[in-house]
């Protein structure tokens, strides 16, 4: 293929939408890989927090067997405990059934006869009972993850997290060299398969290998999906691209609380939402593969190929030649090099942005799993408190998408790092009894970082080149799911101080602000092709 080279950035860098300006914006072409790739993303938003409901921890206590005790002692054989200045059945322990036994057939009455404090209790021995009043069984309560076992509950949510790491890391690179659609299919695959096959899981420790795998495709289809579209479409479409993605991730989400309302047990719960996976693998026939990857790997007849049956679909002409001339690779790197993890960090200019990138991803990561994971301290019902953490989403999206057209990148990423750090900061401020305030407060911090998460796909895809671009988002998503991964035991922090995680995740957003201001900008600018036209932005 013939290429040419260009002493002027900018006319380097326009070269392949000159080269397909032909198509225009928004033909039926466009349109359809619009919409396809947006109904991708909907079983994300289902699958990525299911967890919420799966391993919810029900209300339990000690399991008293079949033993003759009287109704007073039955009553009384759980010792009562103060939490949250609340009294409440002990979780863990149980005075010794033994003495119990014996104190109820002498007749001894509890509180009258015999001082309970000066029983001797022991822990739940004989397992948990567990109430059935939200959920008909949870992984909690399949698995006993309470008491000296309830490390594994986080742990669980940690794993899925781990998944999508590796899946994110490995994914990218796979994109790169193998192309985006296979991979978004193939990833679409695993997270539907291993989220069938984990229902049959006999232990806790079976389950977690199995919903590891399951995160393997949790995200990394979500990558592949928005590179693929983001490389096809052009111009404005290519922001509300990442409206419409982001949308369809919400809509999912918002449709959580409702399978989880009518699946109340974790089984029932998890087939149904891996079943929609299944539905899409027929759109293999209907979604492209990315024209820009084919040219960055010296394949111009399978692009044209693809952008000629494009030309027909919107009812255009396509002109003899579509890429005379145009320059799809460094002038300093052999046509066939396959580029990997390594070049991010071989080069000091790439160095520093990715490192950049992956402070702002793993923050952004970090506050939005942790926010998500939390949600059942906003409500009562737990439903309702999905489906209010999904809700705000909408809002976020739409302002991100405001953000894309409107506003320089960098300033944007600021801008939200202050207004999810401020908001997460006055919580500790609110005073006890304003608690629908601390939430109301928690959700504009969900907010901003909500919008920032979805900000940072396009920042990242604008600011590198096509042979490196799925590679580079898909790091920055793997370093992003460390704050996953870690989130859960953030939450955990609230032992020692109810509001310690809100702080934690604050402090990471003030940080991360100053970042932020040494990233290059890319608002306005094609998106480059090769590695000397990102290097030269960068100046």
């Amino acid at each position: 293929m013939k290429t040419v080279k260009h002493s002027n950035l900018s006319d380097t860098m326009q070269d392949y939408e000159d080269a397909t300006a032909f198509l225009g914006h928004w033909g039926r072409f466009q349109q359809q890989v619009f919409f396809l790739i947006c109904v991708s993303i909907l079983t994300n938003g289902l699958g990525v927090f299911f967890i919420v409901f799966a391993a919810d921890t029900p209300a339990h206590h000690c399991l008293i067997p079949d033993v003759n005790l009287t109704v007073d002692w039955y009553r009384a054989v759980i010792p009562i405990e103060v939490v949250e200045g609340k009294q409440e059945l002990s979780r863990c322990s149980r005075y010794r059934l033994d003495v119990v036994r014996n104190l109820s057939a002498q007749g001894f009455l509890p509180g009258r006869d015999v001082n309970l404090t000066d029983l001797e209790q022991e822990s739940c021995v004989d397992g948990w009972s567990y109430s059935k009043d939200i959920y008909q069984s949870t992984l909690v309560s399949e698995f006993d993850l309470v008491c000296s076992e309830q490390w594994k509950k986080p742990f669980t949510s940690t794993v899925l997290f781990l998944g999508v790491l590796t899946g994110s890391f490995i994914s990218g690179t796979i994109s790169d060299r193998f192309g985006r659609k296979p991979v978004l299919f193939v990833t679409m695959g695993v997270q539907a398969i291993f989220t069938l096959v984990a229902i049959f899981s006999p232990s806790w420790v079976v389950f977690v290998i199995l919903f590891f795998f399951s995160g393997l495709g949790q995200i990394s289809n979500y990558v592949s999906a928005f590179v693929l579209g983001t490389e096809i479409l052009t111009g404005k479409v290519r922001v509300l691209l990442s409206l419409g993605i982001t949308l369809s991730f919400a809509v999912g989400y918002m449709f959580l609380p409702l399978f989880a309302y009518f699946f109340r047990d974790w089984t029932s719960l998890m087939l149904a939402l891996s079943l929609p996976g299944f539905l899409y693998l027929p759109l293999w026939w209907f979604i492209p593969e990315s024209p820009r990857w084919l040219l960055s790997q010296g394949r111009a007849d399978e692009a044209e190929a693809i952008l000629r049956k494009a030309a027909k679909k919107n009812k255009v002409e396509a002109p003899q030649t579509i890429f005379d001339g145009v320059h799809l690779q460094d002038d300093d790197a052999p046509s066939k090099e396959h580029y990997n993890v390594s070049t991010l960090v071989r080069n000091a200019g790439l160095r520093n942005t990715t490192l950049l990138l992956c402070l702002l991803w793993f923050t952004m990561s970090t506050g939005y799993a942790g926010l998500s994971l939390n949600t059942s301290q906003l409500h009562t019902d737990p439903y309702i408190s999905c489906f209010i953490s999904a809700a705000v989403e909408v809002p976020a999206y739409i302002s991100n998408w405001l953000a894309l057209q409107y506003l320089p990148r960098r300033l944007a990423v600021i801008c939200i790092l202050v207004l999810g750090g401020a908001s997460l900061y006055g919580i500790q401020l609110v005073p006890q009894d304003f608690s629908d305030l601390s939430n109301a407060l928690e959700m504009v911090g969900k907010f901003g970082i909500t919008t920032g998460t979805s900000l940072m796909f396009v920042y990242t895809a604008e600011l590198y080149p096509t042979a490196l671009r799925n590679t580079a988002t898909g790091t920055c998503t793997a370093v992003s799911r460390v704050g996953s991964c870690i989130a859960p035991f953030i939450l955990e922090l609230s032992v020692y101080s109810k509001h310690l995680p809100q702080i934690v995740l604050g402090t990471l957003c003030f940080l991360s602000v100053f970042a932020s201001i040494f990233l290059p900008e890319s608002f306005g600018q094609p998106l480059p092709q090769t590695i000397q036209q990102m290097q030269k932005r960068e100046r």
